[in-house]
């Protein structure tokens, strides 16, 4: 269904003919080309930040457009250089030998309560802590923070539990020296 223009209109295509009656919406339309407009461009399109610029934008595809033998002579011009990318670098990958140390350390801790189990399981924990901060070293991985932790409370969680050993020790060998 098409409209009647509006009154008034005057159509550039028209150019030979008389004033005020309307084009034939059919022909073609005369003149120079009209540059086609560069398209939207994706803000989610993966983008390295560390590049120093923009991907280029894609040219946009008519595919009713006549193909030109020769270049466009109404060029776009690219994105202007030096501009960084979107977004924030990707975290790096924790560690998760890292966490287990933390767990086994908190399981120590709380394994103090338990005769001395406590001093076995941070050993476990300190250990793990050690291996832990080795290959975040080597790998470039985070948590670092949760493998120092893990070492702490291993080593704190095994001191307490050789000194509540030591203490027990102590007060059996007084206690059996004692003459009643």
């Amino acid at each position: 269904m098409t409209y009647p223009p509006p009154s008034g209109w005057n159509d550039p295509a028209g150019a030979g003919q008389q004033p005020g009656t309307p084009a034939d919406p059919t022909l073609p339309m005369s003149g120079p080309p009209v540059p086609a407009q560069p398209g939207p461009v994706d803000p989610y399109a993966p983008v390295n930040p560390y590049a120093g610029q923009q991907p280029p934008a894609a040219a946009p595809y008519d595919p009713y457009a006549q193909q030109q033998p020769h270049a466009a002579p109404y060029a776009q011009p690219g994105p202007p250089p030096g501009y960084p990318g979107y977004g924030y670098p990707p975290a790096p990958a924790t560690n998760g030998m890292a966490v287990a140390a933390m767990v086994v350390g908190i399981t120590g801790v709380m394994g103090l309560c338990g005769y001395g189990v406590g001093g076995i399981i941070g050993v476990v924990g300190a250990i793990l802590g050690h291996i832990a901060k080795r290959q975040i070293r080597e790998r470039g991985e985070s948590g670092e923070g949760m493998a120092t932790a893990g070492i702490i409370m291993g080593w704190v969680s095994t001191g307490i539990a050789v000194l509540a050993t030591i203490v027990i020790i102590i007060a059996i060998v007084i206690a059996a020296n004692q003459s009643s």
